[in-house]
């Protein structure tokens, strides 16, 4: 996989695969002590400690650990190709990351336990019916797509970017009535900012804004 700025995707010039998992061959020897001392895919969730939005580009086959990565990007793209699938159950272990975390409150509990109890992939058009993927592409687009996107979002102010996607990961965390007010307490930090008058008043003016970042 590789990841640039905003958008991660595959690394492979061919679209057949984005991610097909873990390497099961060094895996299947390992025993509880040495996952546990080693702390054995610890690192699964770096992606959410990104303060930056990360736009994943996904084609072809979107397996295991490759999906786990996958859906822990903010927006996820898929090509009209991919499939996307947490087979970990045939293997006899259970799945990490958001599979069963993260995946419940994307696409709701009954499709979640489907998902994972069942282990059978499903179509980027399944997968966009439900909402784990924000759009569909042709395989040769996605990652164009994907960097268009990123270009766009980078134009914003970029402590203000941050801030809304804090104010959207924050929901998982919060009930309603204290994420609104931790939405409110960001939206009043806005008013600190210089960009935030730049904003406004190019608005008004009918002129593009040019954000100082700050």
């Amino acid at each position: 996989m590789l990841m640039t700025r905003l958008v991660l995707s595959s690394s492979l010039a061919t679209k057949k695969f984005f991610a097909s998992g873990a390497d099961i061959l060094e895996m299947r020897y390992e025993t509880y002590p040495e996952t546990y001392m080693k702390g054995l895919h610890d690192h699964w969730n770096f992606i959410t400690t990104i303060k930056k939005p990360i736009i994943g580009a996904v084609s072809g086959y979107v397996l295991g650990g490759g999906c786990i990565y996958a859906l822990l990007c903010d927006i996820l793209l898929a090509g009209h190709n991919a499939k996307i699938g947490i087979p970990a159950i045939a293997l006899s272990i259970t799945p990490l990351g958001s599979s069963t975390q993260s995946l419940p409150h994307l696409v709701g509990k009954s499709r979640a336990m489907e998902i994972v109890l069942t282990g059978n992939p499903i179509t980027a058009e399944e997968a966009y019916k439900i909402g784990m993927v924000s759009h569909v592409y042709d395989a040769d687009e996605v990652v164009n797509e994907a960097v268009k996107l990123g270009e766009r979002i980078s134009g914003y102010s970029r402590p203000v970017v941050k801030m809304v996607k804090e104010c959207v990961n924050k929901s998982f965390d919060y009930g309603l009535t204290e994420g609104l007010k931790y939405e409110k307490q960001m939206f009043w930090s806005t008013f600190a900012l210089e960009d935030q008058k730049e904003g406004m008043n190019a608005f008004v003016e009918k002129r593009k804004p040019k954000f100082v970042n700050k």
